[in-house]
């Protein structure tokens, strides 16, 4: 080549060899059509355990592909699994694919924590369990599991236990003007009332130690036990009490064995998630203004709300509910219902 062709040349004329790292990805991902659908009932240290939808009875283990990435997988998700999905000890199937959620239960370490924790996903009713006596019911934990459920898309059942040592009609009055339903269980008798409830749904049990939870799983699972046994071998003797386990209702439906909490954060809710939760006050708080706490007065002598419980619109008892919830989302001291 002359010096003249040299003179012709550009960068143009520069032929790069790529690197490793500088090939294009490709946006397109396997469709796994010969994918099994299952929900996860288990979760430990990177294997989740799921029942197959067509056989529920059947557990698979899995882990999770490398294309979901840090997709977040829960008690309670939907997921389509590939691979071996036969059950047989020592094997795995990859989960491929998490289907939209359409209720979540989340809940902080405490109000001011950032880190916001998933702890079931479709789960349509949250049981909160709390014993009328011994432990003494707390309503502030109650209001803030009310609120989560709220929150989350789930209809909230409070289940009143140990009836035979106490009455339940104090608390049942505290809680009369709120959307939720209220089931009272007795040691002495099946919690055949709750059982119903509970019929081909997934619902999700939350309460502190000694209310008698556990009391209730075994009554609604009889076979509980050795099923969270068995879920809990993917973790090869982890303790049960620290990981929310799904378990099989005879007849239908599922119960999701939450881990024992001693306190609910709600960092992550908003006074307007819990507005959302009682109707006839979602319009006019959008005319409050901004900024709002709507605790009405003297905190803020311009909520709107009171002027639908003046105009016959809403009961008062349903404020005092609503503004009770959100003192507690707040981290105010409410008190008992009532």
């Amino acid at each position: 080549m002359s010096s003249r062709d040299w003179r012709r040349l550009d960068e143009a004329d520069v032929r790069v060899r790529p690197g490793k790292g500088s090939r294009p990805r490709s946006k397109r991902r396997p469709e796994h059509a010969d994918s099994v659908p299952a929900l996860i009932v288990g979760v430990d240290r990177g294997r989740w355990t799921c029942a197959l939808e067509h056989d529920p009875n059947l557990l698979v283990i899995a882990m999770r592909a490398r294309e979901l990435g840090r997709t977040p997988v829960v008690v309670g998700d939907r997921v389509d699994l590939v691979g071996d999905a036969s059950g047989t000890p020592d094997t795995l199937a990859r989960i491929v694919r998490v289907h939209e959620r359409t209720s979540v239960l989340r809940r902080t370490a405490d109000d001011t924590d950032p880190f916001e924790r998933v702890v079931v996903a479709n789960a349509e009713v949250l049981v909160i369990v709390t014993a009328l006596t011994d432990p003494p019911p707390r309503a502030g934990f109650v209001d803030r599991c009310l609120v989560a459920a709220y929150a989350g898309g789930l209809h909230p059942l409070l289940c009143l236990t140990k009836a035979d040592l106490a009455s339940p009609d104090e608390l049942i009055k505290g809680y009369a003007d709120l959307d939720l339903t209220i089931v009272v269980t007795r040691f002495d008798e099946p919690p055949d009332e709750l059982r119903g409830q509970l019929a081909d749904r997934i619902s999700a049990l939350v309460g502190h130690s000694g209310v008698g939870k556990s009391t209730l799983v075994n009554a609604l699972v009889p076979d509980a036990e050795r099923a969270i046994g068995a879920v809990s071998a993917v973790g090869k003797g982890r303790h049960t009490s620290v990981t929310a386990v799904a378990l099989p209702l005879p007849g239908g439906g599922w119960v999701v064995d939450t881990p024992g909490v001693r306190s609910f954060g709600l960092a992550h809710v908003s006074a307007a998630d819990i507005v959302t939760a009682f109707e006839e006050f979602v319009e006019p708080a959008e005319e409050c203004p901004p900024n709002c706490g709507h605790f009405g007065p003297p905190a803020d002598p311009d909520c709107m709300l009171d002027q639908v419980v003046a105009e016959g619109s809403a009961s008062a008892g349903r404020l005092d509910s609503l503004r009770r919830l959100l003192a507690s989302r707040a981290g105010l001291d409410t008190g008992e219902p009532g």
